[in-house]
């Protein structure tokens, strides 16, 4: 045998031996940093839009005009709250119907059918009429039971606070809201009295976010002092509200993030005649204001988004993945 074929074997043997050790103590591996596990997938953003609906009397038809528009573009309000006229339509609104069957109701209304006079009490509306009209149109569901969410905003006599009426009879808050001091009689709930929330909130912004609302549109068809000496208990009653919540009002409606303003001006607050006016105008002052509505709420649809995922991200910190 050549010595190479001799020095071989032990070769072999000891490669044996060695394999024969690394099965039976196989290496132990180093432990992977653990992948964190995918988050699932974050629901799509939704911006509530709450609508505000101020009062004016008759200029609230220009309200109906305003959801005609917003909902031809899309925009369906997910809460409304009202004062006075803006709580008539906004209670009908929030009940289910469209715009074009609130125009249907506007154009069919005699104001008989809202209107009825105690010489009991100086001459003064009582409001029944109203308190019924609205809740046979609401099928007598109470403001809970409507189709959105609504409040309708009054103040309390007693005290001058601002009450948020979100439960409870729809037709009898809606009275509360419009009892315009001097030409309606107050309304009587439980041991309180409530006259028209135009006192205290002319256009409702505050009750809008308090029903959840996180992008508000604000009608403003509130009279304006022009110079002019107003014609008509009425106009004089109205008007002088009007200055009185002047200030609280301009206050409330720099919290709106859009406020819309039909030119409703000429039309005086028992001209019912000119329904159809006020609608046009409200169409005009919310088709002239959709490029920056739309443009706004993308704004903050984005700003929901960014804020969504900087939850997310700071959820992972606290609670890294095991």
């Amino acid at each position: 045998m050549k010595r190479s074929q001799f020095l071989s074997l032990p070769a072999l043997i000891a490669t044996a031996v060695l394999l024969g050790a690394c099965s039976a103590n196989p290496p132990t591996p180093v432990a992977a940093t653990p992948t964190p596990a995918p988050l699932p997938p974050s629901p799509p953003v939704k911006v509530k839009v709450g609508l505000a609906l101020g009062g004016g009397a008759a200029k609230g038809f220009a309200h109906i005009g305003v959801i005609k528009m917003l909902e031809a573009n899309g925009i369906v309000p997910d809460e409304v709250s009202g004062t006075s006229a803006g709580s008539v339509v906004g209670s009908l609104y929030a009940s289910g119907m469209d715009a074009f069957a609130l125009q249907e109701r506007a154009f069919s209304l005699d104001q008989s059918s809202v209107r009825d006079v105690s010489l009991l009490s100086g001459g003064l509306v009582k409001g029944q009429k109203l308190q019924d009209y609205v809740n046979q149109l609401v099928a007598n569901r109470p403001i809970e039971k409507l189709n959105k969410p609504f409040a309708a905003v009054a103040t309390e006599i007693e005290t001058g606070n601002r009450t948020v009426f979100v439960r409870g009879n729809t037709g009898q808050a809606v009275r509360a809201s419009s009892s315009v001091p001097g030409v309606f009689e107050p309304v009587a709930i439980g041991s309180k009295h409530y006259v028209d929330g135009g006192v205290v909130s002319p256009v409702p912004v505050d009750a809008a976010r308090q029903l959840g609302a996180d992008f508000v549109i604000a009608v403003d068809i509130s009279a304006k002092a022009n110079g002019k000496n107003p014609a008509g208990l009425v106009s004089i009653v109205t008007q002088s509200i009007a200055i009185m919540g002047q200030k609280l009002g301009e206050q409330e409606l720099t919290r709106a993030d859009i406020v819309i303003r039909p030119k409703v001006g000429q039309i005086g607050p028992t001209d019912f005649d000119q329904k159809n006016q006020a609608i046009l105008e409200g169409e005009r002052a919310a088709l002239a204001a959709m490029p920056e509505i739309k443009k706004k709420l993308e704004e903050k649809r984005q700003q929901m988004i960014a804020r969504q995922l900087n939850s997310v991200r700071a959820t992972q910190l606290v609670h890294p993945a095991s």
